[in-house]
């Protein structure tokens, strides 16, 4: 049951960021050009999603696991320092460069967008260099 409904959660968030335009780079881009024909409408998907996740984080923080029994443990720290700085920034320059993050990225591989696929794989790189410079360091 867990595969399934994390299937269906799946689904319903990438046809979320197909209806919404999320999945769109174009639309992203849009949206990013605020000295240029900026597109708004990206603002209320935002709006809409933050909303809908700071519902399920506070019903997170009242539960110690999922209805599958499996431990809920949100996010601890509060801190900002130089790692999620610099995160952010590159999250935020490449999000600027290719109009896609993580999750349109891959309703994108889903529909077969040649640029998706190679955002997909230049973010795999990134992950397995953040991870070898993560165990090299310790």
């Amino acid at each position: 049951m867990p595969i399934f409904t994390a299937l269906l959660a799946g689904l319903v968030f990438g046809i979320g960021l197909i209806i919404s335009g999320m999945a769109n780079p174009a639309k992203v881009l849009g949206f990013l050009d605020l000295a240029g024909a900026w597109d708004p409408s990206l603002m209320f998907v935002m709006g809409g999603a933050i909303g809908v996740a700071f519902v399920g984080f506070a019903a997170a923080a009242r539960r110690k696991q999922t209805p599958f029994g499996a431990p809920i443990t949100l996010p601890t720290a509060r801190r900002i320092d130089r790692p999620l700085v610099i995160g952010s920034l590159l999250f935020g320059i490449g999000w600027g460069i290719a109009g896609f993050c993580p999750g349109p990225a891959l309703v994108g591989v889903g529909m077969l967008q040649p640029k998706a696929l190679l955002f997909v794989l230049a973010m795999l790189a990134g992950m397995g260099l953040f991870e070898w410079r993560r165990r090299t360091a310790a």
